[in-house]
């Protein structure tokens, strides 16, 4: 059988695929009143990541540095 759509989202890339676990992990055990308390915790959970990634970034930049 063949499907007219691809087999991921056109719009993510396969290096994106990995912050849903994260968000997951983040999300897990939380119970939200309503859609807006879970927008914000998403936005809040992104916000974290994109830290977190920054900070990864800078301490592998320091790495290859030392490589050098």
């Amino acid at each position: 059988e063949m499907f007219d759509h691809p087999p991921y989202r056109p719009d993510l890339a396969p290096s994106d695929f990995h912050l849903f676990i994260k968000l997951k992990e983040f999300l897990r055990g939380k119970r939200f009143r309503s859609d807006e308390e879970l927008e914000n915790a998403g936005t809040t959970c992104r916000s974290e990541l994109a830290a977190e990634e920054y900070d990864m970034g800078i301490l592998k930049l320091v790495d290859r540095y030392d490589k050098c």
